[in-house]
């Protein structure tokens, strides 16, 4: 297995990967010719065989212009629109995908042609096209820059060195590991390795284990693991935690002097009921002509995180707090997420604000932007506020509980809540009318006991008091960003800023959500900016409650293009907004903290800064987001496993939800797990995968399994190192 594939070349053996080798050695030195001894030393081939090799590889390379002669037996890269540089998608196959901005179509790269590139790599790629075929083909020649070098897995030991099993399927290399590299891991361990150095005369990496995470299986084990293959932390330095518990928790009246005080202005938090940061509140006020001044109000956390700290330089790196199902992994040390920074009620806080006054239509007459110091009036989760805005003014003083304390909340707050609700609604209504895309998508919870084993699997849906405070954050966020992004004629300014941009959708990947959407009845209208984004909002409103759901609210997602964080502001498609950043959660986002600066800086009049230092903040913030997803996502689905091998003797009815030729994903309707029914497993009929259908078609039967169809399955096998479920399929069909 795994242990055999570490080989020495023996001399005499052809050399493998030599076009490559040859390759990649003509491409850095690309501007002078070198004969064969000149490239022989370079790849340290010194036998007479191997000589021979390199002479015949010239010739062939030569013959197929992938180099020229230049003078007699000195040869040099033909460098021309053959070589393209992009990034590597490595399949589970172990083949590969070469994407480029500078081709129309992504190459397909074979196992043979990766040249030691891993996913996520930036690489050279030669691109060919296939014989007969239109479609692109690429061998890879130069790894410009690794993704990544830390991988976890687990260790297997022999006597004297051992190979660590990644549990990356897309990392098809184990990694060799000497012995005295070690670090103390025994066999069988889950460890994470650092890849130190790649022989050219190695099948493997070598490598070196930096940290042992535990036992394959135990949940600390699986989620650090989790954690660590994305490059997150799971703990902070002692010297950062150290200078956070150093901060002063005292507001002074120096202090208060130089903001704005709205302490006594009526203020409260609406948070998730398990929520220990509260990074925004919202005030509320009348004013004497009838209009309302409603201030949304932001954790200064720019005041306590200094530039040029350890505490700057921590949130930088980590740029987003991480939300596990079973924990968060805060950006900041819990004495700033959970303490000093959190908007906890009957507390003074520092806060950073957008004030605005807006008349009964939610028309905004005038705003405001600076920083405060708040007072918090009471903290609400998002079913006590919910419950507030069901009865109305049925009770008044009104008694609701929260976390089992019951209390009563003050006639002006119940007012407040049911003005910002209906004012919400009209913010929001605007918005879809401007061409905003909502996907109120329903997010899989789990009930955890103590030793946090999921017990129960529910839905939670967005609802009037979660829309109530979204609305009022993208108003904040939209705000702030236009105050800076525009002057006051409606002009672009070129003040460099934090934006928050989302591209409008590729229309490749439209066409093909047309196609699939086709095979339930719905179809969308992208002939115009407007017509798309009407027709997506019908089909996300038409597919609610049906059992195709989620799974087409999912291929509608990953038709969008990703929003990212850019100097470059070119608006935000989904929310139809042509200014937009992220203001409103600096206790949990980076670019926030980076938004919050800037904006003090511009209203001290200051001069714009250069974007580059900026535009490398956002690429970094933009990318470990993404890596946080990732990890999310992971965890969801560890979680799901771990609940799903304990209903092992359970059918379940579930929706096709993705069709391959191994085998078609189901997803169960009633807790959203999804798994593999292989196509081996299929036992009535022998089936073939129909990619015009997104279908398995049976041969002698013609029976289809179809993307969308409804069916039972069964547990087969549960798989918490993977992160992946089995089915059977129960022949109800």
């Amino acid at each position: 297995m795994s242990k055999k594939r570490y080989q020495r070349k023996k001399k005499g053996n052809v050399i493998k990967d030599l076009s490559a080798k040859i390759l990649k050695t003509l491409n850095k030195n690309s501007q002078q010719s070198l004969n064969y001894k000149q490239i022989s030393a370079k790849i340290d081939i010194t036998d007479a065989n191997g000589k021979q090799q390199i002479l015949q590889k010239l010739e062939e390379l030569k013959l197929k212009k992938r180099i020229e002669e230049t003078e007699r037996g000195k040869y040099k890269i033909i460098q021309n629109e053959h070589y393209h540089i992009g990034i590597l998608d490595v399949t589970s196959n172990k083949n590969a995908y070469f994407i480029t901005d500078s081709l129309e179509h992504d190459a397909f790269i074979p196992t043979i042609n990766l040249n030691r590139g891993l996913d996520g790599d930036t690489v050279k790629v030669y691109v060919y096209r296939r014989r007969n075929n239109d479609k692109f083909e690429g061998e890879v020649i130069e790894i410009i820059k690794r993704a990544k070098t830390e991988f976890v897995g687990v260790l297997q030991m022999s006597k004297n060195f051992g190979f660590v099993i990644p549990d990356n399927y897309k990392m098809y290399a184990d990694i060799f590991i000497s012995k005295q590299n070690i670090n103390g891991a025994i066999d069988g361990d889950k460890v994470l390795a650092t890849i130190t150095d790649w022989p050219e005369n190695s099948k493997n990496p070598f490598g070196k284990i930096k940290t042992v995470l535990g036992k394959p299986g135990e949940h600390d084990t699986e989620i650090h693991s989790i954690l660590l293959e994305y490059g997150l932390p799971y703990k902070f330095p002692l010297e950062v935690e150290l200078e956070a518990d150093k901060l002063s928790t005292e507001i002074s009246s120096n202090e208060i002097a130089k903001r704005r005080d709205m302490r006594k202005t009526t203020t409260f938090t609406i948070d998730p009921k398990d929520a220990k940061d509260f990074d925004d509140a919202l005030s509320f006020k009348t004013l004497e002509n009838g209009n309302y001044e409603i201030g949304i109000h932001i954790a200064d956390v720019s005041h306590y995180v200094q530039p040029d700290t350890i505490l700057e330089e921590e949130a930088y790196q980590r740029a987003t707090s991480v939300y596990l199902v079973d924990r968060v992994v805060p950006m900041l040390p819990e004495v700033l997420s959970n303490g000093v920074c959190s908007l906890r009620p009957n507390e003074e806080k520092l806060t950073f604000s957008a004030v605005f006054e807006m008349d009964n239509k939610a028309h905004i007459i005038n705003q405001w932007f600076g920083r405060t110091v708040t007072y918090s009036d009471q903290r609400f989760a998002y079913e006590e506020a919910q419950e507030i805005i069901e009865t109305k003014k049925d009770i008044i003083p009104k008694e609701i509980s929260i976390i089992g304390e019951s209390y009563t909340v003050k006639k002006e707050i119940v007012e407040a809540t049911l003005k910002l609700d209906e004012l919400a609604k009209k913010l929001r209504k605007r918005r879809m009318q401007q061409g905003a895309i909502t996907f109120d998508r329903v997010e899989v919870k789990f009930n955890l006991n103590e030793e946090s084993e999921p017990v129960g699997v529910y839905f939670k849906e967005s609802k009037d008091a979660n829309k109530l405070i979204e609305e009022f954050m993208l108003l904040a966020n939209k705000k702030v960003a236009e105050f800076i992004g525009r002057n006051k004629n409606g002009s672009p300014t070129k003040n460099t800023f934090i934006y928050r941009v989302h591209d409008e959708p590729d229309t490749e990947k439209l066409a093909g959500l047309q196609q699939i959407i086709n095979k339930f009845g719905y179809k969308i209208d992208t002939k115009t900016k407007e017509t798309t984004s009407d027709s997506l909002n019908k089909l996300l409103n038409d597919v609610h409650g049906k059992p195709e759901e989620n799974m087409i609210e999912t291929l509608t997602i990953r038709s969008m293009s990703k929003a990212v964080y850019t100097t470059d502001n070119i608006g935000h498609y989904g929310l139809a907004f042509d200014y937009y950043s992220h203001f409103t959660s600096p206790i949990r986002r980076y670019p926030d903290v980076m938004t919050h600066r800037l904006l003090q800086h511009y209203l001290d009049s200051g001069k714009s800064p250069k974007a580059e230092p900026y535009e490398k903040k956002c690429e970094h913030a933009s990318e470990r987001e993404m890596m946080a997803a990732k990890a999310e996502r992971d965890s969801i689905k560890y979680m799901q496993v771990k609940y799903m091998q304990d209903h092992q003797d359970q059918e379940f009815k579930g929706v096709i939800s993705g069709v391959t030729e191994w085998g078609i994903y189901i997803e169960i309707i009633e807790n959203k797990c999804e798994g593999m029914v292989r196509t081996r497993d299929i036992k009535d009929d022998y089936y073939i995968y129909d990619e015009k259908q997104y279908a398995l078609v049976g041969q002698a039967t013609k029976n289809l399994l179809q993307l969308g169809d409804e069916v039972t399955v069964k547990v087969k096998n549960t798989d918490l190192e993977r992160k992946h479920l089995d089915f059977y399929l129960i022949n109800d069909y």
